[in-house]
Parts: C-alpha cells; sequence; structure tokens
C-alpha cells in the first residue's frame, strides 16, 4: 500500500509540476505586460512608456544573467518582484508585487491557496524573465 501511495504522490508533484512549469512563461508574459512593461518596455530592455519621468534608469531585464555571470540569478530576481530584498515603492526603485498578487488572490475568495498562487505568480514571472536572457 505504501508504494502505491507513494507513486500518487510522485505523479502529482512531477506530473503536475512539470505541466505547471509548462505553463510558467507564458503566465508569467501576461503578468509582465500587465505590471511591468509600463516601466521596463515591450522588450524588458528598459523603455517603457513611463520610463523617461522616472528618476531612476530602468535596468536591462534581457542582460540579467549576462550582468551575474552567465547564470540567470532566480532567486534574486524572485526577492526583488515580491519585496524581500528590502526595495520597498517610494523608498526604492521597484513597487512591491509580491503583496499585490496576494491581494487579488485574496479577492477571489481563495484562502489559503491564495499564498500558494501568489508564489506561483512570482515564479511564472521570473520564468519569463529568464526565458528573454541573451
Amino acid at each position: 500500500m505504501k508504494l502505491g501511495m507513494m507513486a500518487v504522490a510522485f505523479v502529482s508533484v512531477f506530473g503536475m509540476g512539470g505541466f505547471a512549469a509548462a505553463q510558467g512563461p507564458d503566465i508569467g508574459k501576461g503578468l509582465y505586460d500587465e505590471f511591468c512593461m509600463t516601466c521596463h518596455g515591450a522588450s524588458a530592455k528598459g523603455g517603457g512608456e513611463i520610463a523617461d519621468i522616472l528618476t531612476i534608469k530602468m535596468p536591462d531585464l534581457t542582460a540579467l544573467a549576462a550582468r551575474n555571470d552567465g547564470k540567470f540569478p532566480m532567486l534574486e530576481v524572485i526577492h526583488v518582484i515580491d519585496g524581500r530584498t528590502g526595495l520597498r515603492a517610494h523608498g526604492g526603485p521597484m513597487p512591491l508585487f509580491g503583496n499585490m498578487f496576494s491581494s487579488q488572490s485574496a479577492d477571489q475568495g481563495l484562502g489559503y491557496g491564495s499564498v500558494i498562487e501568489t508564489r506561483g505568480r512570482v515564479l511564472s514571472l521570473a520564468m519569463y524573465l529568464e526565458s528573454l536572457q541573451q
């Protein structure tokens, strides 16, 4: 019986995880278009519609790996998006989006699942940015 339960757990974790990972960049692009493009631009190179009126130069998000010895800094990117770097809106260069995604989830009545959905959104956005690296 234990073997059967382990097989179900394996399929659940790895089978669904593969599906979620395949969806990540597509979901991430939608999130990027909605929350990031205005500042970072459609190409993610920093030339968004409001970039000219900002006092901080928008970074080229397609060069994150190049600026990190060729390795995409996934954890750092996740921390910047969700606000764990200590950079906050009106006190740092980038707004905090982790709470915004969380608020959207709470509005949909998702309860505890909203934490998981929030983390999934942040990860999907980071995966999309990883896919843009040059």
